[in-house]
């Protein structure tokens, strides 16, 4: 599903000029991965050459069978059809429901009234957002707004979720309700990649743990914990 083999991205104007350096990641269909690291260690970047904002300065990435580096710009958008994206800051349009900001994501598609008023609310539900379609961005919980994020990252059913520090702007329980959501889309097939600096998350999920350091990979563990502040490994009960 997602192979990045020996990847390295430099930026020639950088301070720190190697983002990445020659990180080799295997992620099979329907695996929940979390990504760990400090700030700076290179898990945006990684992220952003997954949807293809950047390009790699050397090394393979083959996401969903599609070689990227047989990949035409004008097959782009279609590659970022199969990739959803959460963001922290949510990037919700502020002067549009709930229901017209998930439905957006469909009418750049090119998606029919009847598709849109099918889909929509199916979404909203996965999401637990049942009763909010009319909602404004301003009279929700950021918790909520999260969600709203979600579903309009998952309403054209993409085979891969990248989740770039969900739960950063939200308190605990908040941020446990986007975690429950992101478990349950992983659920029904979809591919989920999690970046977090939250320890709480990590330990307790005992899911797949990929750690990033000054743009290497030094640790992936199965149900992994991870202590991110000092660096150093732990064991869950």
């Amino acid at each position: 599903m997602i192979l990045l083999d020996r990847v390295t991205k430099k930026y020639p104007r950088a301070e720190n000029q190697v983002a990445l350096d020659r990180i080799s990641i295997h992620v099979d269909p329907k695996e929940f991965v979390i990504v760990i690291g400090q700030s700076g260690a290179g898990k945006t970047t990684l992220l952003k050459l997954l949807t293809r904002e950047e390009r790699p300065t050397s090394g393979k990435i083959i996401v969903g069978g599609i070689d990227y580096d047989k990949l035409k710009d004008k097959d782009i958008p279609l590659l970022r059809r199969k990739i959803g994206v959460v963001f922290q800051d949510f990037k919700l349009l502020p002067n549009r429901t709930v229901f017209e900001n998930v439905a957006y994501a469909l009418e750049i598609v090119g998606a029919s009234n009847k598709e849109i008023r099918n889909t929509v609310p199916r979404v909203l539900d996965i999401v637990n957002l049942k009763g909010k379609e009319n909602s404004m961005p301003r009279q929700l919980s950021g918790g909520e707004r999260q969600r709203v994020a979600i579903a309009r990252a998952i309403v054209r059913q993409p085979r891969i979720l990248v989740a770039d520090e969900p739960t950063g702007n939200l308190d605990p329980k908040h941020a446990w309700d986007i975690i429950r959501v992101l478990e349950k889309i992983n659920r029904y097939g979809t591919t989920v990649l999690l970046t977090t600096h939250n320890q709480d998350i990590v330990n307790k999920l005992k899911r797949r743990v990929i750690t990033i350091k000054d743009g290497k990979v030094v640790s992936d563990k199965a149900n992994a914990g991870y202590n991110i502040g000092h660096e150093k490994k732990t064991k869950n009960a």
